[in-house]
């Protein structure tokens, strides 16, 4: 899933702020001493932790053995990454006790704890879903007037390092080429809506209800829609427009309608409800646009393997390693209680595979679980902004 950022954008990163993380100078990682590990009490609700690992091992089996990933000032192998799951995975397949696991993590696993976003080494944990929508292959003005487009075909992607040396470590941008054979930026989200035509140059691969959960969608970068007849289409990121993300649930604090103790995707959601004379000017405030293509199966992370409800998880992929093993500690609501009070979330920890990443999630003081699909996942996605810490695991040299 790409986070909208990549392929699923965090519902509090990306709703809520665009400012840089908090981080502190200096190395991301601290090894610990074996006196420092924490208590390995694994309380996440779902226990397919063994498939999780399993499509990491997938992922470091696809590609070369002495690729190098970077863990700090430490460096592993891909070759040694696999064999860290592995291993793992054979000894939590035995069904160790709390104690046993414990003694089998100190003996054979270093350990290292993101430093965080502040003196505590804590760590930023939000949420994204899978959402579901209703829809169908054909329009219908009435049901289902609002297209997901597909990749334009006149979207040009401008590798400007290619040109020039000068331009190394910018970005690809995204531009048209307009009959006078000048290029120019790709078309706003605000342009996109107001073009009937766009559909010529990006083929609807599905019409939904409304502007609302297309928007959602986006920001979630992946989903099912539920057709009118009775088929599941699996929608998933292909792309966007170019244009910079602009956080609507920022829009709405600073402009006084939300406040921002109050902010989550449910107040986002209620809010356009209950104004939808303002809804193009809100989402129109966010001029990125996602395109979208169907595939089976998913949703997908950002390594190429599908996500797992509560084991996966999306980083900064330029500070921790891609399909590592981790452990988290935070908070979440029963899984019992789909609507629960956020002032009653409980302490959770785990085991979790660092599978996905996102636009919105920098640093290493930021996490975003996927928190799976239906009631639990929406709301979980909606309201987690809680802090808390994470380790990564790996097999000693």
């Amino acid at each position: 899933m790409f986070v909208a950022g990549t392929l699923f954008f965090p519902v509090w990163g990306c709703l809520f702020s665009s400012k840089s993380p908090e981080t502190l100078p200096g190395k991301p990682f601290v090894k610990l001493s074996e006196k420092q590990y924490p208590l390995f009490k694994d309380t996440l609700a779902n226990p397919s932790l063994a498939r999780a690992l399993e499509q990491s091992i997938h992922y470091y089996g696809k590609i070369p053995g002495d690729r190098m990933f970077k863990l700090g000032e430490y460096s592993y192998s891909a070759s040694h990454m696999k064999r860290s799951l592995v291993f793992f995975l054979g000894f939590i397949q035995t069904q160790p006790s709390l104690d046993e696991l414990t003694v089998f993590i100190k003996k054979y696993f270093d350990l290292f704890q993101s430093r965080g976003r502040n003196e505590k080494a804590e760590v930023l944990f939000t949420g994204y879903y899978e959402p579901s929508l209703q829809g169908s292959l054909t329009r219908d003005e009435k049901k289902y007037p609002i297209p997901l487009y597909s990749f334009p075909r006149d979207l040009v992607r401008i590798d400007l390092p290619r040109f020039s040396s000068r331009y190394k470590g910018e970005p690809t941008l995204s531009a048209r080429i307009t009959k006078n054979n000048k290029v120019v930026p790709y078309f706003t989200r605000a342009e996109i809506n107001g073009r009937k035509d766009f559909y010529l140059q990006a083929h609807p691969i599905a019409w939904v209800s409304s502007l609302t959960d297309r928007f959602f969608l986006e920001i979630q970068g992946s989903g099912r829609v539920e057709l009118e007849n009775g088929g599941l289409l699996r929608v998933h990121y292909d792309g966007k427009n170019g244009h910079p993300y602009r956080s609507i649930g920022k829009y709405l604090i600073d402009q006084g309608e939300i406040p921002r103790e109050k902010m989550s995707m449910q107040a986002i959601r209620a809010w356009l409800k209950a104004n939808p004379h303002r809804r193009k000017e809100v989402f129109h405030h966010n001029p990125s646009f996602v395109f979208f293509r169907t595939e089976k199966g998913g949703p997908f992370g950002s390594i190429g393997v599908p996500l797992t409800p509560l084991r996966s998880i999306a980083t900064d992929r330029s500070v921790f390693p891609r399909g590592a093993l981790c452990f988290v500690e935070t908070s979440m609501p029963s899984i019992n209680s789909p609507q629960s009070s956020t002032d009653q979330w409980g302490r959770v920890s785990g085991f979790v595979l660092n599978q996905d990443t996102g636009g919105a999630i920098k640093g290493p003081g930021r996490v975003d679980f996927f928190c799976g699909h239906g009631p639990w996942a929406e709301f979980t996605a909606g309201h987690l902004s809680h802090l808390g810490s994470i380790y990564v695991l790996v097999l000693k040299k």
